[in-house]
């Protein structure tokens, strides 16, 4: 079912609502995770400054610093993040689906507020900092095995991704029946390894939103109308 849902929705990732959240939440994902690497530069110097490190080359060291701290922090959160963002925007991507695809339940959704989408963003990014720095040691320690911590941080973020999803969608619809613990974990692994690829990571998180709605009313084996 998964797997159908994902191909279902391949399509529908360049409906025209679609690419305008596509625009919005990729740009302002770059945009958060550009404004924390200027944070990050400007505390490494700060903290230079205050060590007496600041001489010839200094520079050129917290910059470097800066840059791998903060590509290490977008490998590691990019994908939780990016659909924490989607969130704030979802609604208008999960709307089109339904509607396309099954007209009936469009009629019969609640639409999602900005107040909702954003306490639903902040629930997202509050677990994905939670969960990642409890699986942080783990990450570490398994770097030994050169392909653990990939492992694990492909878990974790099925788990986070899968959650975020089911949330998204099942918000418009409090009467149906919410997506079983199995079909998350299992919607959350495909959308984990869509981020993994190159330019698909771009498309996933909208590709990600549509394949949940198939999950969700894809259950009853057929769509409404």
């Amino acid at each position: 079912m998964i797997v159908s849902a994902a191909l279902r929705a391949l399509p529908q990732i360049f409906h025209p609502a679609a690419r305008i959240v596509l625009v919005k939440s990729l740009g302002l994902t770059l945009l958060l995770f550009a404004v924390f690497g200027v944070g990050l530069w400007w505390a490494l110097h700060a903290f230079f400054a205050w060590m007496g490190w600041g001489g010839a080359g200094g520079g050129v060291v917290e910059a470097a610093a800066a840059t791998l701290i903060a590509l290490a922090t977008a490998w590691l959160l990019f994908r939780a993040v990016a659909i924490a963002v989607l969130g704030l925007f979802g609604d208008a991507v999960v709307e089109a689906v339904e509607g396309e695809s099954y007209p009936l339940a469009a009629a019969r959704a609640k639409p999602v507020s900005t107040a909702r989408g954003v306490r639903l963003a902040l629930r997202s990014v509050a677990r994905t900092i939670g969960w990642n720095l409890v699986a942080l040691p783990f990450y570490i320690a398994l770097l030994v095995t050169g392909v653990g911590t990939v492992l694990l941080l492909l878990a974790v973020n099925a788990y986070l991704l899968g959650r975020d999803l089911a949330d998204m969608v099942e918000a418009r619809h409090p009467d149906l029946a919410p997506i079983p613990k199995p079909a998350r974990m299992a919607m959350g692994f495909v959308s984990a390894l869509l981020f993994l690829v190159p330019v698909a990571n771009l498309l996933a998180p909208i590709w990600s939103a549509a394949m949940a709605v198939h999950v969700l009313h894809g259950r009853k084996g057929k769509a409404d109308g």
